[in-house]
């Protein structure tokens, strides 16, 4: 098994979980696809160890283990796969500290995404 980032990643990109990755499997694009590749991280599910380490650290509770993403964003599973074929074009960031979203901003990016909430 592996760990997905999902789209409720996109634009908030908080990076808490690249802090505790062990082996540094969490990547950001840095390429100009970002149709292909939008504005969130993604894990390599070949480098990936299933020690689960990324997902309580995310505050916008949007890393699942890849049996367990919800079906709406079933799709990016295989976006978090695809960086393998394009692996230049991304690299492990270096953290950022951010604020931590209020719930009630997790709550509406889960709305926003279909997740309801």
């Amino acid at each position: 098994m592996t760990w997905v980032i999902t789209r409720m990643c996109r634009e908030c990109v908080d990076q808490s979980c690249v802090d505790v990755c062990p082996v540094e499997c969490i990547y950001a694009f840095k390429g100009t696809d970002t149709v292909a590749f939008p504005n969130q991280l993604y894990i390599d599910p070949e480098e990936c160890i299933d020690c689960g380490a990324c997902e309580p650290e995310c505050p916008w509770e949007a890393i699942f283990e890849d049996v367990s993403v919800p079906s709406v964003f079933q799709e990016d599973t295989a976006l978090n796969a695809a960086i393998r074929e394009n692996k230049d074009d991304f690299i492990v960031p270096e953290h950022e500290p951010k604020d931590a979203p209020t719930p009630e901003a997790v709550e509406e990016n889960k709305r926003k995404w279909g997740l309801g909430a």
